[in-house]
């Protein structure tokens, strides 16, 4: 027997607290019974939002505790990142918008100078390191910042920029909770600066960071932002994008094309390509990312690669270009014929942006499921490594 992976011993654990049968959960869930047994012995990954979510609700838990995140240090630079976030949440509970604390100021051109490093290279990179270590200091000094007239408005802008790095990065590490906060900071920052534009950005925000407990309410929001009278093109398009992937994941394909499609033709008004704005990525690159992303999601597989064929991933983000990698490997993997061009371009995407892969579940996932096939067939130095890497113990 394969050693269930760690969504599967937490699928065997969960179901156990919850004195339900693998069978019962299989009805509730509406996936087979011998699916379900796969999944919990690590012989099956877990390689969608939507098998993920339902497994979830039926457990009664959050995706995020089936998951097992956020996942055990496994180096020290691991353990640093998860060490640093108490800070972020001491930063995001401790202080509203308006409320300014007690602390040594920088001048504002230091400052403004780490607010640029956050947004324009630590968080697009993906650097979770420096950003646990730089946001919390960023919170309070903003805050502090916003409270003088001859910088109110840069530094609220400032703040709105952190709040969602931080929302990302706690994201992205699993930490439940301290999203929905984070985005709740953003949202009083664009109040005070009054302006449809800025509300409208941290009303996206909240339908894109929102639990995938409630794909419904994320598409109700995204839809309603990509509406907003105000909102900027880039705003409107990120929320279409929200929209697909929320419909994608409820196994609605035809609605999740039809805003695809509304994303693509509003790209198709940016210039350049990638838009600058608010570091948001949004272009026709962009959607075709995305394209890829909700096209796995759709069940198409190893068949998202013609989705990527059209696809250069450049001019944006290293962490969009990941994005762009990662999925497209685990697509690959999903075929024996295709699973070493898979691999690749996992590895590829590991390269771009290592902490993003190596806390996403579904890469987790794709690379213990490969692990256990190279068990069986012999597998090669580069897998062993990138499992090693990912805490997906080489075992057996």
């Amino acid at each position: 027997m394969e050693p269930a992976t760690e969504l599967g011993r937490r699928l065997r654990e969960i179901r156990g607290w919850r004195q339900l049968s693998l069978r019962a959960v299989a009805q509730l869930s509406g996936y087979s019974f011998t699916y379900l047994g796969q999944i919990e012995r690590g012989e099956k990954p877990v390689n969608s939002r939507r098998v993920l979510e339902a497994l979830a609700r039926t457990l009664r838990v959050s995706p995020t505790e089936l998951t097992g995140k956020p996942y055990a240090a496994r180096d020290p630079l691991d353990d640093d990142i998860r060490a640093g976030v108490p800070a972020v949440e001491e930063a995001l509970t401790g202080w509203w918008v308006g409320e300014a604390p007690e602390q040594r100021d920088r001048p504002w051109a230091q400052l403004s100078a780490d607010v640029v490093r956050l947004n324009k290279v630590l968080r697009p990179d993906a650097d979770f390191a420096a950003q646990v270590v730089l946001i919390p200091q960023l919170i309070r000094e903003l805050l502090t910042a916003s409270a003088d007239p001859a910088h109110r408005r840069e530094a609220l802008v400032g703040l709105i920029g952190t709040y969602k790095a931080a929302a990302y990065l706690v994201h992205d590490l699993g930490f439940a909770g301290l999203p929905a906060l984070a985005v709740e900071r953003m949202h009083q920052a664009a109040e005070e600066l009054g302006d449809p534009v800025w509300t409208t950005y941290a009303a996206y925000q909240r339908a894109q960071l929102l639990s995938g407990a409630n794909r419904a309410r994320q598409y109700e929001l995204a839809v309603r932002v990509a509406e907003m009278p105000g909102a900027r093109a880039e705003t409107a398009g990120l929320a279409h994008l929200t929209a697909a992937l929320a419909s994608a994941t409820r196994g609605e394909a035809d609605q999740a094309r039809t805003h695809l499609a509304e994303a693509a033709a509003l790209a198709d008004t940016i210039e350049p390509d990638v838009s600058p704005w608010m570091d948001t990525n949004f272009g026709r690159t962009n959607v075709g990312i995305w394209q890829v992303t909700i096209g796995l999601e759709l069940g198409l597989g190893a068949g998202v690669a013609e989705l990527a064929r059209p696809v250069r991933p450049v001019g944006v983000s290293r962490s969009r270009q990941s994005a762009f990698w990662m999925d497209l490997g685990r697509g690959l993997l999903t075929e024996r014929k295709t699973r070493d061009q898979g691999l690749a371009a996992l590895l590829k995407a590991e390269e771009l942006a290592p902490q993003k892969v190596r806390n996403n579940v579904f890469a987790r996932e794709a690379v213990a499921d490969l692990l256990g096939c190279a068990r069986r067939e012999a597998g090669g130095r580069e897998l062993r490594g990138l499992a090693w890497r990912m805490g997906v113990a080489p075992t057996g």
